[in-house]
């Protein structure tokens, strides 16, 4: 009898932690969609999406959305070369070596390090304040997701 009660018990442990819990299942799914749906778009578009952005959240004047815009447009004419030569790169088979894994990860690091120059230049004092301040909010949502229990498993 108490073989049983505890395989009944079992199974009920086993089905109730089966069930969803009110959480989004869905999320992968979502940003994939978000993802297809940018890749539509060419860089003078997501470029001038990027600027009005950041127009609205930064009041920026004329001459300050112009040289953003500029800024932008370069960074995603590079980054439309880069996702094709992955692409290509992937379909092949090829797989980055450690080294120029490395190289990649310290030129978007260096590119990263420029833009916030540029931008230093660009803005006043208040507005790269906000500007840093939208950078570490969008840094802390990507990481309260799916990346963060990624991260914590490499250690």
């Amino acid at each position: 009898m108490k073989t049983w009660i505890l395989a009944i018990a079992m199974m009920m442990g086993v089905t109730m932690s089966a069930q969803n819990d009110g959480r989004k299942t869905d999320r992968p799914n979502h940003d994939k969609r978000r993802m297809e749906q940018k890749a539509h778009l060419t860089p003078e578009q997501r470029t001038e999406l990027r600027a009005k952005q950041l127009t609205l959240a930064l009041d920026l004047n004329d001459k300050q959305q112009k040289d953003v815009q500029k800024l932008i447009q370069g960074r995603e004419v590079k980054k439309q070369e880069l996702i094709e030569k992955h692409k290509v790169d992937r379909e092949a088979g090829k797989k980055l070596t450690d080294d120029e894994r490395f190289a990649m990860r310290s030129q978007m690091l260096d590119d990263r390090i420029a833009l916030k120059r540029e931008m230093k230049k660009i803005l006043n004092a208040d507005k790269y304040a906000k500007f840093e301040k939208m950078g570490d909010q969008a840094h802390q949502k990507g990481f309260n997701g799916k990346h963060k229990v990624r991260n914590i498993r490499r250690k």
